[in-house]
């Protein structure tokens, strides 16, 4: 949760930012893209170091490290440096990411794990709510710096957190000889189960920025004239999706990712379509619906990397991220281009075919997979 706040934070200020710097909106939408290709480029980096020097290791230095990228955001004065810092703290992000799924599927109960994970992806939403929340906040009460002040003790936090309360590892094997390490390489990008759940986590991601990233403009214009406190408050729907998830834990490890992918989808398309009502709580119940769908799907994708491996985990963890953030930031900048252009509905349009498109995929890869 206190590693997610980094993530996203700054959405709820996007309307902020594009005024204060004059920039439109697929350019203040770097600086959420920013982070997230910074993680993608990062994550499979990360899965390699996590895999040679432990998991609780790799957790506590990133944590460490990650007060100083938040120092220099808060000092910010233009966008571009503004970008840099958050770039920063992407690469760092992964190293703790992609740790903490591998931890899970190695010193996990296999009969708890599916409920174990789903209670990570738990962690990831309200964290990314928190952010939102904080964050607008912050701005509402005068300063949008202040939000990145909070990022740094947040991250101080966290690394109290992890060094009192994470257990040390009981079967992790390092794998630090090149050879096996470009062999399990080899072995992942030859798996089609695998590739194709990155893909489908590249849609997965690619919709829930674009929507989110997108709504804070349409919420900040007529009719509605948010100001950065309301706009981080609406990201409270978020929080249905972290009670949704684990409610579904049980049918996820007994029906399998294909079922919960299913009606994620579902459930994510009813969510775009009541976005298109102008009224405010149609609009807020159809971002709740979406984030329950998003998040259902994300929670069956990283199922379905698990079972698609067997060795080197944090590697196929990072390749995933690696799709996976990548989607986020490809939408940071298509999704803010589609608004300038035509508008919201541009935006549902795009993300409609982005979910269609991430059930055909999950659906044809993951036909072999436990259920």
């Amino acid at each position: 949760m206190l590693l997610f706040l980094n993530v996203y934070a700054p959405q709820s200020l996007l309307p902020v930012l594009a005024r204060e710097f004059g920039v439109s909106s697929a350019q203040v939408g770097t600086v959420i893209g920013s982070t997230t290709l910074a993680v993608a480029l990062a994550s499979p980096l990360a899965g390699l170091i996590a895999d040679a020097h432990g998991r609780r290791r790799v957790i506590l230095g990133a944590f460490a490290l990650l007060t100083l990228p938040g120092v220099l955001a808060a000092q910010a004065q233009t966008l571009g440096a503004l970008n840099l810092a958050r770039f920063g703290q992407g690469l760092l992000i992964p190293l703790v990411m992609v740790a903490v799924s591998a931890y899970l599927a190695e010193e996990a109960p296999p009969e708890r794990f599916a409920r174990l994970l789903t209670a990570y992806v738990t962690g990831t939403i309200v964290g990314g709510w928190a952010g939102r929340l904080l964050s607008g906040l912050a701005e509402h009460a005068g300063n949008w710096k202040v939000a990145f002040w909070l990022l740094v003790l947040s991250n101080a936090l966290a690394l109290g957190v992890a060094v009192v309360g994470l257990p040390r590892e009981t079967k992790f094997v390092p794998q630090r000889q090149m050879p096996e390490v470009l062999q399990t390489l080899r072995s992942h990008l030859r798996n089609p189960v695998l590739l194709l759940t990155c893909l489908n986590g590249f849609l997965i991601l690619f919709v829930l920025v674009s929507v989110f990233n997108t709504v804070t403009l349409r919420l900040a214009g007529t009719p509605y004239g948010l100001g950065s406190g309301p706009i981080g408050a609406v990201f409270t729907v978020y929080l249905l999706g972290a009670v949704i998830t684990p409610v579904a834990a049980p049918a996820l490890a007994q029906r399998g990712p294909r079922w919960a992918l299913g009606t994620a989808v579902l459930t994510g398309l009813v969510g775009l379509a009541l976005t298109l009502a102008q009224p405010l709580p149609l609009l807020i119940l159809g971002l709740a619906a979406l984030a329950c769908g998003v998040f259902l799907a994300q929670a069956a994708s990283l199922n379905a990397v698990q079972q698609s491996v067997q060795a080197g985990r944090s590697l196929a963890t990072g390749l995933y991220n690696l799709a996976y953030y990548g989607g986020a930031s490809v939408a940071s900048v298509l999704a803010g281009a589609a608004f300038d252009y035509q508008g919201w509905n541009a935006v549902v349009a795009l993300c409609a075919a982005a979910m269609l498109a991430a059930l055909w995929v999950g659906r044809r890869a993951w036909r072999s997979l436990a259920t």
